[in-house]
């Protein structure tokens, strides 16, 4: 019997965004492809691996990684807003872009928040061993 693993929706909408910015790279001024677009084409790589690595990761370990792909997701529509400030991404490709990633960002949160909200809260003497001690 074979088990079908799916990928998180939200990983698949990155790789749809990653197949869009793949096709718009060709298109990417050859003066700027290699140093900015080089440098948008890694965070989309980094984002999918890490939203990857998180789908697959124990649940305790998940929200950290999950951090993770935001920070990189934010890095990624930084970049993207760069290209499009500098006339090297079309409008229409940056507002397309942006907003799938928009919708990304939405769904990374969303996970990352109701596995918070799964997670039993820790003992407040477990985050701060010195809580309830008095000063001498």
């Amino acid at each position: 019997m074979s088990t079908i693993l799916r990928s998180p929706i939200v990983l698949v909408k990155v790789k749809e965004s990653y197949g869009l910015w793949f096709k718009i790279l060709s298109d990417f001024p050859k003066v700027h492809r290699y140093n900015l677009g080089g440098k948008i084409e890694n965070s989309f790589l980094l984002l999918l691996e890490d939203i990857f690595t998180a789908a697959h990761l124990a649940g305790d370990r998940k929200p950290a990684q999950l951090a993770a792909a935001i920070v990189k997701l934010d890095n990624l529509k930084f970049f993207l807003q760069l290209a499009w400030e500098n006339k090297c991404l079309a409008s229409k490709n940056y507002v397309d872009l942006s907003t799938r990633l928009e919708e990304v960002g939405r769904m990374l949160g969303g996970w990352k928040k109701g596995l918070e909200m799964k997670t039993p809260p820790r003992d407040a003497k477990e985050k701060n061993p010195s809580c309830g001690t008095t000063a001498r």
